[in-house]
């Protein structure tokens, strides 16, 4: 947990000049989020369907009694997606910006601005499996009894159409 806290913290100290300077065309928020690898609901899907996350599982380590073993798992899990995620998260918005320098210079054309958006839905794309991905390598690191504590203490609950409900 420790390594963890230094990570974030680390992170934060290094990202905070390229927040101040992200693209005034996505809200601050989203770039904050991009460049620390947060998940921003991204993985939703796996999230209300009983495939944890790595942050969440290591946040509750001692209520879901992790092994070390799986506490490193997790942890190493957690490490490769954080990482891919500030990766690409850099890469989406300096694509944005890109995007906004040609709109603001005033000569943009359409196959510019499309081929640009191509290359960010794609590294959207790339960026919201990399927290799928990480979603699922966690849940085969758990047993089914810390996947059914873990959505207890997430609020995750089944509905009667046997469907995951987040309260």
């Amino acid at each position: 947990m420790k390594k963890f806290a230094i990570i974030v913290f680390a992170t934060l100290l290094l990202q905070a000049e390229a927040l101040a300077q992200h693209p005034k065309t996505v809200v601050p928020e989203v770039a904050r989020a991009l460049l620390l690898g947060e998940g921003m609901g991204l993985a939703k899907p796996a999230e209300l369907n009983g495939f944890p996350g790595p942050r969440h599982v290591l946040e509750l380590a001692d209520s879901l009694h992790l092994s070390s073993d799986q506490t490193e798992g997790v942890q190493v899990v957690f490490d490769r997606m954080h990482e891919d995620a500030v990766a690409l998260g850099h890469d989406v918005l300096e694509l944005e910006s890109d995007l906004d320098s040609l709109f603001a210079a005033g000569k943009v054309t359409e196959d510019e601005f499309r081929s640009r958006l191509g290359r960010i839905a794609e590294l959207n794309a790339r960026l919201r499996a990399v927290h799928l991905k990480a979603h699922l390598t966690t849940r085969e690191l758990l047993s089914s009894h810390q996947v059914a504590r873990y959505d207890e203490l997430r609020g995750h609950t089944r509905s009667e159409t046997g469907h995951e409900g987040h309260h």
